[in-house]
This record gives C-alpha cells, sequence and structure tokens, in this order.
C-alpha cells in the first residue's frame, strides 16, 4: 500500500500542476461519471495530504477525497512542472522554472517506486511526461494529446497541457467541506500537516494510552498518520522496540522517539520517493539502496536473511492481516 510519503508527493504535484486552473473531468472507466461530471469544468483551488488520503479542493466548495489503498495510483501525462521539494532518485532536483522540465534518466527502483510520473502502488510507468528541458508544447513534440486511456481509469482530470489518470483507489468520492473536515478530524496527527508540537502530544497520548501491542498502533491510523508495513517494521527496529509491546508500557521518551523518527524518515521519503531506512549511506551504497529495496531497509522483506546487526534470522509473522518483520534478538 502506498505510504505517507507517496500521497505527499502526488498533492505536491497536483499543486504545481492543476491549483488554480480549470479542471477537465471523465471517468473513462464508468464508475465515477457522476462524479466527474460534477468536477468537470471547475477550478482546482487547494490540495491537501494527511496520511493516506488527499483532498483537492476545487471551486464551488466541492472536495475530491482519493485514498489510494494497496492497489491505487496516479499516472500523469504531459507537461510537468516538478515542486522542488521533490528530488529524483539521484538526489538531484528536478527544475522548476519551465514546465515540462523532468530530470532525465531517474532512477527508478525495481519496482518503478520514485517516478515521478507515476506514483501510488509500485509498478512501472505506464505513461510518459515530457523529458525535454525545452518548452515547445505538446504539438511541436510530437505528443499525443489527449494522451490514450491504457487500462481501468476510474477518474480523468485534465488540464490544457497536464493529465492525471487515477487507477484503482480504495476511495474516490465528492464531499462537502463539513464532511471533508469531519473525515480529516478522524486522521491521527500527520508531521507534515499542523502544528508540530501538539502533533506529537497526541501521537503521545495515543500510544500511551492504549493496552493494543505498538505493532499494530503505528498501523492505526487514527494513532497516527501515513504509517504503513514499511516504515513500521523500520521504525520498531531502529528503536529496538519489541513489536507487541503493549503501547502504554512503552516508555514515553522511546514513544517521542518514534514519533521524531517518522518526522524524519517522512520528510525523506517526500524527497526521495524512496522510503529509505538506512542511514549513513553514501556513493555507491546510496546509490545501490534507491535503486533496491532490498539494499535501503533494515529488517523490512528480510525473512530468513541474517539480522545486519547481530546476524539473527529476521522473523516473519502476521499482526492484523499484515506482515511484520523483526528481529527477536535486537527486539527482544
Amino acid at each position: 500500500m502506498p505510504e505517507g510519503h507517496s500521497v505527499h508527493r502526488i498533492a505536491r504535484q497536483f499543486d504545481r500542476n492543476f491549483v488554480g486552473k480549470t479542471l477537465s473531468a471523465s471517468s473513462p472507466q464508468g464508475r465515477f461519471a457522476e462524479g466527474a461530471s460534477l468536477l468537470d469544468g471547475r477550478a482546482a483551488v487547494s490540495v491537501q495530504a494527511v496520511g493516506k488520503q488527499m483532498f483537492l479542493e476545487t471551486e464551488g466548495d466541492l472536495w475530491l477525497r482519493v485514498h489510494l489503498g494497496l492497489y491505487g495510483a496516479w499516472d500523469f501525462a504531459g507537461e510537468i512542472v516538478v515542486d522542488p521539494t521533490i528530488a529524483s532518485a539521484n538526489g538531484r532536483m528536478g527544475q522548476t522554472n519551465q514546465r515540462g522540465t523532468i530530470l532525465e534518466d531517474p532512477i527508478l527502483d525495481d519496482a518503478g517506486e520514485n517516478s515521478l510520473s507515476s506514483i501510488g502502488a509500485p509498478r512501472r510507468t505506464r505513461v510518459h511526461v515530457r523529458m525535454s528541458e525545452q518548452t515547445k508544447g505538446l504539438a511541436d513534440e510530437g505528443m499525443e494529446w489527449p494522451p490514450p486511456v491504457v487500462g481501468q481509469v476510474r477518474l480523468r482530470l485534465m488540464t490544457d497541457i497536464t493529465a492525471a489518470d487515477l487507477r484503482g483507489p480504495t476511495a474516490c468520492v465528492l464531499q462537502t467541506p463539513e464532511e471533508m473536515l469531519a473525515t480529516v478530524a478522524k486522521l491521527g496527527p500527520d508531521p507534515l500537516v499542523g502544528d508540530p508540537v501538539e502533533n506529537e502530544e497526541r501521537f503521545v497520548r495515543a500510544v500511551r494510552k492504549k493496552p493494543t501491542v505498538i505493532a499494530l498502533l503505528l498501523m492505526d491510523q487514527s494513532v497516527v498518520s501515513g504509517i504503513g508495513n514499511v516504515y513500521r517494521a523500520e521504525m520498531l527496529f531502529r528503536q529496538r522496540l519489541n513489536p507487541h509491546t503493549p503501547g502504554r508500557d512503552v516508555p514515553e521518551d522511546v514513544v517521542r522517539a518514534l514519533w521524531h523518527d517518522w518526522v524524519r524518515l517522512l520528510a525523506i521519503g517526500v524527497e526521495t520517493g524512496q522510503m529509505m531506512t538506512m542511514d549513513g549511506l553514501t556513493g555507491a551504497d546510496y546509490r545501490a539502496a534507491m535503486a533496491n529495496r532490498d539494499d535501503r531497509h533494515w529488517v523490512y522483506h528480510r525473512a530468513g536473511l541474517p539480522c545486519r546487526i547481530c546476524g539473527t534470522e529476521i522473523a516473519l509473522e502476521e499482526i492484523g492481516a499484515r506482515k511484520l518483520y523483526w528481529c527477536p534478538r535486537c527486539q527482544a
């Protein structure tokens, strides 16, 4: 499932390329035809990501809420202006002083996770963006416009030069402002939304009062927003915390350390597009880690392999219907 960093990257793409512009909306698949007809012709006013959900405000107090879930993804096509806070995997920034300038030769991992033109469920990019740094216009570049619909597209949003196709979301609904605020109110704190001090205190209170094990609490979106299976496993290992520890038994300083680690890891994920959870990598090691997730995680997806610290076999179990990876010795 796409985790919080991916949704924030999507929101920044929308902020740069759709906010302030009139939308053309359609539902090629047909499952969101009524909603698309209501969005069609409205201007995008603002966009916000909270955890794993994105909220796009349009004129007339109509909000589009999208939760990608396990299989959802946004594909971008046309001329894309890259947000300056989003880097390619090699750490270079996309050009932002003109439209259509995505860096050539970005490093993709084995699932294409950091693609600037397809964000969501890990998969190879299916559509294309302009790669040239010279803005000559779509017609001059010979790009087919609008781009052909590929597969089951729930919602297509377009401006005159940019298209975004939504596929396979868990939720794609329209909301009133009141409904949108009610949805956000049910979500736990997101490090990139709201007051940092208040967010930390909300997280600490929520964890410390519950008997639920910490491995489940970190995945509970009402406790903290945006953490999924990868970040959960890695954060617990980084704190050497037994995943079966009840939240109320986790020392307060460790709970705060978990929060601060999430703040840091989320920022790295948003910038690079990768869930980089190993520290201190440089040069070839860093580039290898960006290209292959098996080289950038401590325990995730390493069941049966030796722990990078103590050599103990990494354990795999199911908890809350999701896979949990952990080191029985380092996290005893």
